[in-house]
């Protein structure tokens, strides 16, 4: 389907988005000097510039940041005629900006969205991956118009519902002394090294707060790495280097298939959550979105990792 908005304002949001010409322009496939073009021909439409070039950063002046906040709300109205004309003719086409936490990015919705596009082949899904508070806030920010994050959001200005059921367990490498036992206490993992995800991610934050509700303070825990991702976590725990936290759904795979790993069973503690899906606060997203929306709704509900502990 057609792009219906003006290309000096996608080449201005990109700038904006990158703070750099050159990083626009390789996300946009130009050269430099294209870029500096559309940007100049847009100032001078205007008759106001709209970035500070003098630093080592494209900053935008206070004129830009004013067009930013227009052209992104321009953006998804126009997006959302878009999905809406394509729905007249029951063929939705066109753009799904999603973006979601490691752990659902890596494992959850590539089946879905697969699932989706079989039953929707013109729509193009887009899928910013990073850790709950970056997709959190490129909600705020208008860069994507749903996400799927692994614990609650630090902030109230955006919208939140339950999405998936997860359970976060503990892994060790399979020589380790612990899992030959039935179970340990909490007070066990005060001594061990921990792999823990970096600070922001919903993994550790949940994590944290359960132990907190059994008397394991965090500052008590001997943190001896932070990765940011789960593979990573996965890979140090088989080479011996602590034991980590991870989403069942991340390893259920490995548990299928056997690995180096196993989990270890704490006694008293359950550790479960809800994957959310959030969204702006306002008017319900409509259009494309809005099928999606209806399409999780009618398949989400079924999906469970299959490993046994």
């Amino acid at each position: 389907m057609a792009n219906l908005e003006n290309f000096r304002l996608v080449v201005f949001r990109a700038v904006a988005r990158q703070k750099s010409f050159r990083k626009a322009a390789e996300e946009l496939y130009l050269t430099q000097p294209a870029v500096s073009l559309q940007i100049k021909a847009l100032e001078e439409d205007l008759g106001v510039q709209l970035f500070d070039r003098s630093g080592t950063q494209a900053s935008l002046t206070a004129a830009g940041a004013v067009l930013l906040d227009y052209a992104r709300r321009l953006h998804q109205m126009l997006t959302q005629a878009e999905h809406e004309i394509a729905a007249l003719s029951g063929d939705h086409a066109g753009r799904l900006t999603l973006g979601a936490s490691t752990t659902i990015a890596q494992y959850v919705l590539p089946r879905l969205l697969g699932e989706f596009r079989a039953d929707h082949p013109r729509v193009l899904p887009t899928l910013l991956s990073g850790n709950t508070e970056q997709i959190v806030s490129a909600i705020r920010e208008k860069r994507i118009t749903l996400g799927f994050i692994e614990g609650p959001p630090r902030t109230r200005d955006v919208r939140t519902e339950p999405f998936l059921r997860d359970e976060i367990l503990l892994i060790a490498p399979a020589a380790h002394e612990w899992t030959e036992q039935p179970s340990i206490s909490c007070t066990d993992l005060v001594a061990a090294p921990l792999l823990m995800r970096e600070r922001g991610s919903g993994t550790r934050r949940i994590t944290e707060l359960a132990l907190e509700r059994h008397g394991i303070k965090r500052r008590a825990l001997q943190v001896v790495m932070e990765l940011d991702s789960t593979e990573a976590i996965k890979s140090a725990v088989e080479a011996g280097l602590g034991v980590g936290f991870v989403s069942r759904w991340a390893i259920a795979k490995d548990l299928r298939l056997g690995h180096s790993f196993k989990i270890v069973e704490i006694k008293g503690l359950r550790i479960h959550r809800d994957f959310l899906l959030v969204a702006a606060k306002g008017p319900e997203p409509q259009g494309l979105t809005q099928e999606f929306r209806r399409f999780l709704a009618s398949r989400a509900g079924a999906k469970r990792p299959s490993a046994k502990v």
